[in-house]
């Protein structure tokens, strides 16, 4: 391939120094080429074929061989607008290609999964790795946060109630700065950026900057949490469907809560805060009339060390997270599929800690070595 690439800088060279050997432009008075009465040289023919070698050979020899090997229809056009533009000058260095590009700015929309580093997907790290810029949520947990490179600049929301929408512009505003400066920008959020993570909005405040954000999926908590508490979200006896809710809509209004489907699991996101009044308009006399011995479940900091489930049902599980306090960020959970794999006779139960992930990479290694049990 890079040879087909080199081949055709070598036929556009020629073509570039043929069209002005000949210009084949017209006059639009007489219809004679400008340049009939020119007189061209073998002399002349001679340099241009001259100075094409000799760009073919400081490219060769001058470039890595890696980035000869990697080379691009965007260094083909770069090289020829440079060979272009000049006679004398020599081909435009690697390096020079990157610069340029690199004067554009990139953007990601990045998901980084619910919190633990072993749930981010590959892209979400390699961006990680190669950013200039980071602008993260502040409930991005310290050890995704401790994957950024020491090159590179991390920023954390400066979000909290009655501050939410200033601090959005801000972080849009920096995203916008660093893009114009050339920059790598990592925009990381919680679970997945279009999961009310406000990466639609973001996405369209960049394309209309002028940069088309690549946006990488993350895990959802909404789905990842109830699977780490052992809660899944369709189970074919119970539940069919699964819906995910917010808790906090625009400017903190409390959106309209969900009616009552038994066969239904239901996600709510952000709402731990107002964990009261939403089960309230849930189980009233005129609410959406769920029974109050519907179990539910409390998750929060999912996936982390100090992962925490709170299992009760609607008629307790605001007495629950009063007396044993709230470890944010959490969702909660409501359904008859929190039941199906967990059956507890108390009003509540508290489970804490994570531990699962830890050894899986010492437990492969033994496998793959012959040392392990799976082998």
């Amino acid at each position: 391939m890079a040879c087909e690439r080199l081949g055709k800088i070598r036929r556009r060279m020629w073509e570039e120094d043929h069209v002005t050997e000949l210009d084949l432009e017209e006059d639009d008075e007489t219809g004679q080429r400008a340049s009939f009465n020119t007189l061209v040289t073998h002399e002349d023919r001679d340099a241009a074929r001259s100075r094409r070698v000799r760009w073919l050979n400081q490219i060769c020899e001058y470039w890595p061989l890696r980035r000869l090997a990697a080379i691009n229809d965007d260094d083909v056009e770069a090289i020829l607008r440079s060979y272009a533009a000049t006679s004398a000058s020599p081909p435009l260095d690697p390096s020079r290609l990157d610069e340029r590009r690199a004067k554009t700015g990139r953007i990601f929309l990045a998901g980084s999964g619910p919190g633990n580093p072993d749930l981010l997907t590959t892209a979400t790290h390699k961006a990680i790795l190669a950013a200039d810029l980071i602008l993260a949520d502040k409930l991005v947990p310290s050890p995704v946060l401790e994957l950024v490179p020491r090159r590179a600049e991390v920023y954390i929301a400066r979000k909290f109630p009655g501050n939410a929408e200033k601090a959005q512009e801000e972080l849009l505003e920096m995203g916008l700065l660093g893009l114009k400066a050339g920059k790598t920008v990592v925009r990381l959020k919680q679970g997945d950026p279009y999961v009310y993570g406000r990466g639609a909005e973001e996405y369209a405040f960049f394309r209309k900057q002028g940069y088309e954000a690549i946006v990488l999926p993350g895990i959802t908590s909404a789905l990842s949490a109830p699977l780490l508490a052992t809660i899944p979200a369709t189970h074919r006896e119970v539940a069919d469907q699964v819906l995910i809710c917010t808790g906090t809509g625009r400017k903190g209004a409390a959106p309209e809560p969900p009616e009552y489907v038994p066969t239904r699991t239901v996600v709510f996101l952000m709402a731990l805060h107002r964990l009261s009044a939403l089960v309230d308009s849930l189980v009233a006399e005129d609410g959406k009339r769920w029974p109050k011995n519907t179990p539910c479940a409390v998750i929060e900091r999912a996936s982390c060390p100090d992962q925490r489930v709170i299992r009760s049902s609607l008629e307790y599980v605001c007495s629950a997270v009063e007396e044993e306090g709230s470890r944010p960020p959490g969702l909660l959970v409501v359904g008859w599929s929190c039941s199906v794999l967990w059956e507890g006779k108390q009003k509540w139960v508290v489970e804490d800690g994570f531990r699962r992930f830890e050894g899986i990479e010492a437990e492969m290694v033994a496998q793959v070595l012959g040392k392990g049990p799976g082998v």
